[in-house]
């Protein structure tokens, strides 16, 4: 599994949470509109951002390069993450996902358990 990094804030502690959750998946950070082609191009299977709205700077890229239809917003200030909202969102094909900075410990570990639980 390949996860893209991007978003205005947290990138590297998003990478090191995921590389401490499973150091098999590949990591890349990158900036937002190197994250959206990477991923619209199909050279990664996830994306995750943060920033400081859950869905602006997270996602803006993302969403113009591969449509609302794939992404989900998991947090917005005063909105924690539900796991069940995010099991729904991977279920429905949602791949890039953003959320609040101040979330990254919470929403991190629950996408990864989304996708790596989907059936």
């Amino acid at each position: 599994m390949k996860i893209i990094i991007g978003g205005q804030v947290e990138k590297q502690t998003i990478e090191a949470l995921i590389k401490d959750i499973d150091p098999s998946i590949d990591t890349s950070v990158k900036s937002d509109l190197e994250a959206a082609m990477a991923m619209k191009t199909g050279q990664a299977d996830y994306y995750f951002g943060a920033c400081h709205t859950g869905g602006g700077g997270a996602l803006a890229m993302a969403i113009a390069m591969i449509g609302r239809d794939k992404c989900e917003t998991v947090s917005m200030p005063g909105k924690k993450p539900d796991a069940s909202k995010v099991d729904e969102a991977v279920r429905n094909g949602k791949i890039a996902f953003g959320f609040t900075g101040d979330h990254t410990e919470v929403a991190v570990p629950m996408i990864l358990s989304s996708i790596k639980n989907k059936a």
